[in-house]
């Protein structure tokens, strides 16, 4: 088995000792990481490669992510920064003239803000691409915006009934506009454009966003709602020994109204964690969405918005401390996606209730987002060992107006606390949601560390007494997320008998006098399970590690 002695080096580990200056990789795993010396001694005979003083860091472990959906974003319409109807409707012009043989047009990343009051309408979409259907999905992936053709193939009329959690926006007459949020989005619009997909087509969706994950250091993403056709197109991947990054999976479930069948979600899930796991792939958990979004006024709030509305939940706490006790029992990990403050607080209830019927035992359940949320109640959600699992994107102030307009108290100057989480003793995990916010971890790290834009470098910060130093943010990206997943004697750290998954960086952003390094940094080198499958200095010599 062969050895490489990777040496001169600054290596942050994210481990307990933070610094060394070697590491030894033996196989697909860590044999030593410390002083040069000591791993000379161990292993003279070792392939020595130079890495003339670069930065190393453990691969960032991406613990929010929806990485099919990623791998489809990267061949859709962009119109992330587009600031108007008119620059959304010429990003979709520009690429269906690009591609006139497209079945459909699929855009994604509009901001909620760049529409006049906030409200989208087929009509606008008809003018940048008639008779052909156009799917514009919202930045925060809540919701989609279609034209008139796109409504006619899903086969939405006036009789068309929003299914439970989800609504198929309506004018005075009775007639679809065109807007489409939460399970409706979900349970309409997704299942339809997932059956028009190939397998072929989800393949070239994977293959992007393993290249997109190569060449920016995420070695493994933490998935956020995996169904059946997900795990259908993995399982190919992973057979075929084509996928570079590794997947750990929560698996979607559904409030549908019927108890027994929620409970059967889960079931199928503690099935799916119950197979031999590979290395590159395997379910541990459930995903489950209890509100929607503050920039859409979908998420559940202790108090009304501006507006003076209000968002009941998908997920009452009667509807789900069932399945998060049953999940429990079974021994899955819970994700909880809760926006608003009264989502937390009715997750944080669904976990107590898992406590209470089911006793002692180890658990890593986590509360996704926490946009918003009450200090007291984050002081609970430590207290029953619940992590937070926050993406700094979100809190990039360049996309933050229209979050910020929605509430317009002093709850603004509250949101996105990462300091109080582990103020309180609770995990912190980071993750980018992407497609929901760009991929990369660099930037992500960048607005961890400033609370600033790493889309506009003049937009003010957002509440930058909550920066986190660069540090903790990244062993937040990496050791904190494997851990919640369960991974920690995996991946995460680099530490003896782990797999060898770094990451060397062009620029010590650990010691470069301001944090705007980070937005200038490149990935030199990615390593998965001690093979090195991104080398930026021979882009071409990308090899699969298994």
């Amino acid at each position: 088995m062969s050895t490489q002695l990777y040496t001169n080096a600054r290596i942050f580990t994210s481990d307990t000792r933070r610094w060394a200056e070697a590491m030894l990789v033996q196989g697909e795993r860590i044999l030593y990481v410390g002083d040069a010396d000591t791993a000379q001694r161990l292993r003279p005979d070792a392939e020595r490669i130079d890495l003339a003083g670069r930065l190393v860091v453990p691969g960032f472990v991406d613990g929010h992510a929806h990485v099919l959906g990623t791998g489809e974003a990267l061949g859709q319409v962009s119109l992330w920064g587009a600031k108007s109807v008119e620059e959304i409707q010429q990003r979709i012009t520009a690429w269906d003239t690009e591609r006139p043989a497209a079945a459909r047009v699929l855009a994604t990343g509009w901001l909620h803000g760049a529409i006049p009051g906030s409200v989208p309408d087929a009509g606008m979409l008809d003018a940048a691409v008639p008779g052909k259907p156009v799917y514009a999905f919202a930045y925060d992936f809540h919701s989609v915006w279609v034209n008139t053709a796109a409504l006619a193939e899903l086969g939405i009329t006036a009789d068309t009934q929003n299914p439970l959690g989800g609504t198929i926006k309506r004018n005075a007459a009775g007639h679809a506009t065109g807007y489409i949020d939460e399970n409706a989005f979900y349970d309409i619009v997704l299942p339809f454009l997932d059956s028009q997909v190939s397998e072929n087509e989800h393949g070239a969706s994977i293959a992007a966003v393993q290249r997109a994950y190569r060449e920016t250091g995420v070695t493994t993403a933490c998935d956020m709602g995996f169904n059946e056709t997900d795990l259908e197109s993995f399982k190919r991947a992973d057979k075929d020994g084509s996928l570079t990054s590794r997947l750990i999976a929560y698996w979607r479930v559904n409030n549908t109204g019927s108890a027994e069948d929620n409970i059967a979600q889960v079931q199928r899930a503690a099935e799916l964690a119950a197979e031999h796991p590979s290395p590159f792939l395997r379910v541990v958990g459930i995903k489950v969405i209890i509100d929607g979004t503050i920039d859409g006024c979908t998420a559940t709030l202790g108090s009304p918005y501006a507006d003076g509305s209000n968002a009941a939940p998908i997920w009452s706490l009667e509807e789900l401390a069932p399945v998060v006790a049953a999940a429990d029992a079974a021994g899955l990990k819970v994700a909880m996606h809760a926006i608003g403050d009264e989502s937390v607080r009715i997750a944080i209830g669904a976990v107590e209730h898992a406590v209470a019927q089911n006793g002692p035992r180890e658990r890593r359940h986590r509360i996704e987002h926490l946009e918003l949320v009450d200090r007291a109640d984050v002081d609970r959600l430590a207290s029953l060992g619940i992590t937070a699992s926050m993406q700094p994107v979100h809190a990039d102030p360049a996309i933050s107006a229209n979050w910020r307009a929605k509430l317009d108290d002093d709850r603004v100057e509250r949101g996105f606390p990462w300091p109080w989480m582990t103020d309180a003793g609770a995990r912190l995990a980071f993750g980018t949601d992407s497609p929901t916010s760009p991929h990369a971890p660099l930037p992500n790290m960048y607005v961890a560390a400033t609370r600033a834009s790493a889309l506009d470098p003049t937009a003010a910060a957002n509440v930058p007494d909550f920066a986190l130093p660069l540090a903790h943010a990244i062993e937040h990206a990496t050791r904190d997320s494997a851990w919640t997943c369960g991974a920690e004697h995996e991946i995460g750290r680099l530490a003896a008998g782990l797999y060898a998954d770094f990451v060397v960086l062009d620029t010590d952003v650990l010691a470069a006098a301001s944090p705007t390094a980070l937005l200038g940094t490149e990935v030199l080198r990615t390593v998965v399970g001690g093979r090195t499958v991104y080398d930026g200095r021979h882009a071409e010599r990308e090899t699969s590690p298994h």
